[in-house]
């Protein structure tokens, strides 16, 4: 009854607006004096009252009293009554009102409860369409004098000026920018809605001033539009369609100065999120477009801040962050010579605008990442460098499948014999010439170069060595680096003897010295290739040499990439599942497809091969029988006897056997165990933890690499726990590169694959805390990673990573289950197993694997 009251006195008889008349006349007739005293804490309660409606409300009221339907009637009846006061109070001289404060309570509290959609999108049609009929009207006095002369501007800057709460008014502006975006309107309505409804605020509050300059610019993420309505509006300050050549207000030169100082700073690049250096990018480029040469050069430090800036973002592995430096770099070139615009990456090349989003900031992005967050915890998809130009990477695994990509293997004979009979050519067509040269021919000789000796490929390790140490013949090197991978997968007898030499050697050739930049890639692409062959044909002679290498002082940043680059290629080689085929051969007694001694096969079609059957009465036996199945007639076939159509019986029938191996265990070992050993010794040229954290996120990315390719094999079991020491070490885990973080993750996911749960469940109950502990790490790591790490990227990839522990800690549990069983059966105790696996829950997607 009493909410059926309250519905038909405030909402259907226009209780509100009632209400906000007989405030308006109250303190009409005081004088403005009703609200400096106790009028005002009056006006205050009974909005505190009305705002609570809704949540005092029972389960079963009317649905007219819920928050949605209950402030859109309030706030209609609230627009209403203001909009006729605002009329009323055009000859007034007081500011002061009751209806327009007892409106901005209630708005206020309407924002806190966090039903600000709903105000907005009650306003902003009504206050659109008096812009456009404002701006629309073709007179020579300008837009800003139209806006202001008209009666309802009056109502609308009232209205805002009222608001006294700044956590509201900066709900309500938010709110706003969002929702003018999402009705798509034109640079020039934004602009001017903005300016009617926050100009009167911010010329006398301070609190709101600094929300548009400072917290909308530095705090916020707004799509690029709002960015633009913001920075025009308040940064600017004139219209979109105006130019600022003339003087321009301090407040840009300032805001510019606060902008670079934060972007400019390394810790701003390493702790920020990615989706935040975007936009404070982007409000920096369009910052800079606005400047000329002469106030880039007297502003103070904002020439050095920017270059700064730029050369920071450079070093990083992230692709995304080069694209920034680039744009800033591009717009900077253009305010200092518009005619030699500095592109520092081939996408700037495509177009002449900058997309200042960069693919983050738009609000498209919040759609698609849902969807993506969705994906099935059983693949894992990181971004982790793995090549040099293009440092993103997305790897798939699946945890009971491991897919590698196929390398085509080069028939060792075939190699050979094109060597030789390229050579037995050459030495045919000189003996040719030799013997129909004589001297009593008259004809002269042939002196011109026919290029036989730079054609002739080598043929012997040792040749190509020596050709390769020749820095001043280019040419004689690039032929040498074109032949020595197919001499190397011919697996020559002195290939064991020269592979660590070749290795060297190839490490230390400059490929930028011996072609052209067109050319370049292809030869270093060569150069990889041979080292990868040298690794895959020769693993211990030429790994001895790369982790050498790889910590020495004498090579730079490149030369350990491509160390690591080829290791991990080298690795996956050797874990492809290589497939021998071997065909069964006849016996020397047998002259056809079966023995002398066994019958004929000629008969019906459809009949079997005979085959020897052993007598069962009597272990001795003079003669032999032999037996083999008819065809069934027509019409005597027996039902319920099915026929067998695959690949494999024809493949049997060949008599041909499969024989599929993973050899990179073997050399498991190898890869890992000298690559793990100096990552953190500091001496001349080498520090993996600091300045060549480049070279550790790769490293790292390898040593997870090398973990997937043993998936499932003992020697993982092995190896995980000194990778899981190197990774939990402090400088590591906790890098201060998002690029590193992401290796470790990447390849805490390959440790969590490739281990099989019987082991895990063996390590438990024999009491082996070693990797126990490095198991529980990664939950609780991970864990910590998905709640405060600013890279997005991390916080997705630590939440698969603790789905991979869930779902491993599942499997581990269900193999402990058996084992207590067969103890129970047994009798056997042990008082080392005091481990218990939890189930997961929402609260913490991983699982406590041990509770110790």
């Amino acid at each position: 009854m009493f909410d059926r009251l309250l519905v038909l006195c405030l909402l259907k008889n226009g209780g509100i607006y009632n209400m906000a008349r007989e405030l308006g006349e109250i303190s009409g007739t005081e004088d403005c004096v009703f609200l400096e005293g106790n009028g005002l804490s009056t006006i205050s309660s009974m909005a505190k009252l009305v705002a609570s409606i809704p949540d005092k409300s029972r389960i079963e009221s009317s649905s007219a009293l819920s928050s949605h339907l209950f402030f859109k009637h309030v706030i209609k009846q609230l627009l209403v009554v203001c909009e006729e006061r605002s009329l009323e109070l055009c000859s007034s001289k007081c500011l002061e009102d009751g209806i327009f404060s007892f409106t901005g309570q209630i708005f206020a509290r309407i924002c806190r409860r966090g039903s600000v959609d709903i105000l907005t999108a009650m306003m902003i049609p009504t206050i659109l369409n008096h812009i456009r009929s404002c701006i629309s009207l073709e007179i020579d006095c300008s837009a800003a004098t139209m806006i202001e002369s008209n009666s309802k501007s009056l109502f609308w800057s009232n209205l805002i000026g009222h608001l006294k709460d700044s956590y509201s008014v900066e709900r309500l502006s938010e709110g706003l920018l969002r929702h003018l975006e999402m009705e798509g309107v034109t640079d020039m309505e934004a602009y001017w809605i903005i300016w009617l409804l926050f100009r009167m605020i911010c010329s006398h509050d301070t609190i709101t001033r600094l929300m548009f300059v400072e917290k909308f610019l530095l705090q916020k993420i707004f799509p690029i539009c709002c960015l633009r309505w913001i920075l025009h509006f308040s940064v600017f300050e004139c219209q979109p369609n105006a130019s600022m050549k003339d003087l321009k207000p301090q407040v840009f030169l300032d805001t510019l100065q606060r902008l670079l100082g934060t972007w400019s700073k390394r810790e701003f690049v390493q702790f920020t999120p990615m989706e935040q250096q975007a936009y404070i990018t982007a409000a920096i480029g369009l910052c800079i477009e606005r400047l000329s040469k002469e106030e880039l050069e007297t502003t103070k430090d904002v020439l050095s801040s920017i270059l700064q800036g730029v050369s920071c973002r450079l070093e990083s592995p992230i692709h995304l962050i080069r694209i920034m430096a680039s744009s800033i770099a591009m717009v900077f070139s253009k305010v200092i010579d518009p005619n030699n615009v500095l592109y520092l990456d081939d996408t700037c090349k495509e177009s002449e605008s900058i997309d200042w989003s960069f693919g983050l900031i738009s609000s498209k992005r919040r759609v698609s990442s849902a969807h993506s967050d969705r994906k099935s915890s059983r693949e894992v998809i990181v971004s982790v460098g793995n090549n040099d130009d293009e440092i993103k990477k997305k790897v798939k695994m699946t945890k009971s499948e491991l897919k590698f990509a196929g390398l085509s293997l080069i028939d060792r004979d075939e190699s050979i014999d094109t060597i030789m009979t390229q050579g037995e050519e050459i030495q045919d067509e000189d003996d040719k010439h030799s013997e129909t040269s004589n001297d009593s021919s008259l004809q002269p000789y042939d002196l011109s170069d026919d290029n036989v000796d730079i054609d002739k490929k080598f043929s012997q390790l040792v040749d190509v060595a020596a050709a390769l140490r020749k820095p001043d013949d280019p040419d004689t090197v690039e032929r040498a680096l074109d032949d020595v991978e197919t001499l190397v997968r011919a697996s020559p007898d002195e290939l064991h003897h020269n592979a660590a030499d070749l290795v060297k050697t190839l490490v230390q050739i400059r490929c930028s010295d011996l072609s052209v930049d067109e050319e370049e890639e292809s030869t270093e692409r060569k150069r990889q290739n041979a080292l990868v062959a040298l690794i895959a044909m020769c693993p211990f002679e030429s790994l001895e040499v790369l982790n050498i290498s790889l910590y020495s002082s004498n090579m730079d940043v490149s030369q350990r990439l491509l160390i690591i680059d080829v290791m991990t290629d080298a690795a996956q080689e050797l874990a492809n599942a290589e497939i021998e085929r071997h065909q069964n051969r006849n016996l020397i007694s047998t002259s056809g497809s079966q023995p002398w001694f066994f019958p004929s096969d000629n008969g019906l079609d459809g009949s079997s091969r005979w085959v020897d059957i052993s007598e069962v009465e009597s272990p001795l036996s003079w003669c032999k029988r032999y037996e083999r199945t008819l065809p069934s007639k027509s019409g005597k076939r027996k039902p319920g006897k099915t026929r067998r159509w695959s690949l494999t019986a024809s493949k049997a029938n060949d008599g041909q056997i499969e024989l599929s191996r993973n050899k990179f265990p073997l050399y498991a070992a190898a890869f890992m165990f000298p690559a793990m050993q100096g990552f953190d010794k500091r001496k001349h040229g080498v520090d993996f933890l600091g300045r060549d954290f480049i070279v550790l996120g790769k490293l790292i990315h390898m040593l997870g690499v090398c973990m997937r390719c043993m998936a499932m094999h003992p020697e993982a079991s092995a190896l995980a726990t000194p990778l899981l020491d190197m990774l939990s070490t402090r400088e590591v885990a906790h890098h201060a590169e998002a690029y590193v973080r992401r290796s470790v993750l990447y390849a805490a996911s390959c440790i969590l694959v490739s281990l099989h749960p019987s082991f895990i469940a063996s390590a438990l109950i024999e009491g082996n805390s070693d990797i126990s502990r490095g198991l529980e790490w990664i939950r609780t790591w991970s864990f910590q990673i998905s709640e405060s790490d600013p890279d997005t990227e991390c916080t997705m990839m630590a939440m698969t990573c603790l789905q991979l522990h869930s779902e491993m800690a599942l499997q581990t549990s269900r193999t402990l289950e058996s084992a207590d069983c067969f103890r129970a059966k047994s009798g056997f105790t042990s008082s080392a197993i005091k481990n218990e696996i939890i189930l997961p829950t929402k609260k913490d997607m991983g699982f406590n694997l041990l509770q110790q």
